[in-house]
């Protein structure tokens, strides 16, 4: 099931709200949350199930003995929670990758396994990791109540495709919680707009991404691909910063506060600001749990950040165009690290970004070509190497059909949500009539959301497969 669908917002969610909101205590209402979390993960293939259950049980005893007061049990639970989490994301996402590569360096015939892979398992496995280990490092207290660490790993608005929840984050809101009506205005406007981010602009532009990029890439002009590839990095942007949008959105209906995932990302002046805005969540656990480590045994920054940009790459999927992606990163980051920001300060800012733009944007074209040899024509086709010539007729009508929407995704990648607040601030308008203001636009997004789902077919979020 997926948040951009009509069964979604006017079937299971309505009957959720309707449920909880009957319940008439904390407790009740975790476990309606637990029962419609279950429900929703299950939906389409309930079998699925059974491998989230296991990770849950797992991870619920190993967070018990590496908080407990028994110290030989405490590394040992670390450890064993370490290799099944892996082991798990290893069988299910990179083991036809890994044997695949190995049939091709060593020629040998091994049977490549065709594992259908967990929606979600990259996410709710480093949530539960994060647990294991916070309770190691004693930053939070084992939760002693399987049903409610269920609740924790399960929560449906986080659990498909993050953001990556830290249990510190919500363990008091699992026992204590209230939403104020505040909360619930807030949370109703931030889902709507997650949702229209999702259906008037991501679809729309996946659109035009798929007429360029999903039939004869190499036939593109330059200007054909540099157009495909900067509408491709739009999408991805609203397509996941929409789920999070939504995500954080059901959290506060539902009394959760989750933390941002997403802060104007294409603002920032640097690719090492850039990491700091997108997908936070995750850019954080790799800052928190992977860059302290020692690699082969010596604590150097830059083995460091090589092995977390490694990591990062690799998590993203199973090709070898993702370890390209975040090797790629990895070294703008190292080139700044090793300029320093002082230096970088110093660059004129149309420069910076100028700079970072021409780096991220080519960042999501090696993101989107899982094939290497396409890869290596559309990294050539942004050049004046491209055979096809500088622009077509077809891609200039593209461009001049689609000027509207890509004008207005430019547009909505700026903090358009804090505009109330400037104008009431500087005009001395009114809460009341902001409020009212923010309504009819969330009501109106809401009405064009909707018409546009009734004839579409659902298209999942794209993180959906990490």
């Amino acid at each position: 099931m997926v948040f951009s669908s009509l069964i979604f917002l006017y079937g299971f969610l309505p009957l959720c709200l309707i449920s909880y909101s009957a319940a008439s205590s904390v407790r009740s209402r975790n476990f309606v949350l637990l029962i419609f979390s279950l429900l929703f993960y299950a939906w389409g293939e309930p079998k699925r199930i059974v491998f989230l259950l296991l990770s849950v049980v797992v991870n619920y005893l190993c967070g018990l003995a590496a908080g407990g007061k028994k110290q030989p049990l405490r590394k040992p639970a670390v450890a064993v929670s370490l290799i099944f989490n892996i082991g798990m994301i290893g069988v299910f996402k990179y083991s036809g990758f890994l044997m695949e590569n190995i049939n091709a360096i060593f020629g040998t015939h091994f049977p490549v396994p065709h594992i259908v892979q967990l929606i979600g398992i990259s996410f709710y496995t480093f949530q539960v990791m994060s647990y294991v280990i916070d309770c190691y490092w004693e930053k939070t207290v084992p939760q002693r109540s399987f049903l409610k660490f269920l609740l924790y790993v399960s929560l449906f608005p986080q659990l498909i495709a993050g953001p990556i929840v830290r249990y510190s984050t919500i363990a008091e809101e699992i026992d204590h919680r209230t939403t104020t009506l505040s909360d619930l205005s807030k949370g109703l406007n931030r889902f709507v707009i997650g949702l229209a981010k999702k259906v008037v602009l991501a679809d729309q532009l996946f659109r035009i991404v798929d007429a360029f990029f999903g039939s004869t890439p190499e036939k593109l002009t330059v200007l054909g691909t540099w157009y495909a590839v900067i509408v491709y990095s739009l999408y991805i942007y609203f397509d996941f910063s929409g789920y999070s949008d939504m995500a954080i959105g059901l959290g506060l209906i539902f009394g959760f506060h989750i933390n941002e995932n997403f802060e104007h990302p294409f603002l920032c002046k640097d690719i090492t600001e850039f990491w700091q805005r997108w997908h936070i969540s995750l850019g954080s656990f790799f800052r928190d749990y992977l860059l302290p480590l020692p690699v082969f045994g010596i604590r150097n920054k830059y083995l460091s950040l090589a092995l977390v940009w490694l990591c990062t790459g690799i998590w993203h999927g199973a090709h070898w165009n993702y370890i390209i992606w975040g090797l790629y990163y990895g070294a703008f980051i190292l080139l700044e690290t090793k300029i320093g920001r002082k230096r970088m300060r110093k660059i004129p800012l149309v420069l910076r970004h100028l700079y970072n733009k021409l780096v991220i944007i080519i960042g999501f074209g090696i993101f989107y070509f899982e094939d290497t040899a396409q890869l290596g024509t559309f990294l050539r086709n942004l050049t004046f190497f491209n055979p096809n010539g500088f622009f077509s007729y077809a891609e200039q009508m593209s461009l001049y059909n689609n000027l509207f929407l890509i004008i207005a995704a430019v547009i909505c990648t700026f903090p358009l949500l804090k505009l109330p607040e400037m104008l009431k601030k500087k005009y001395g308008r009114s809460e009341a009539l902001v409020s009212a203001a923010g309504t009819v636009c969330t009501t109106g997004l809401l009405v064009l959301s909707s018409i546009l789902l009734v004839d579409a077919t659902t298209k999942a979020f794209l993180y959906f497969r990490f």
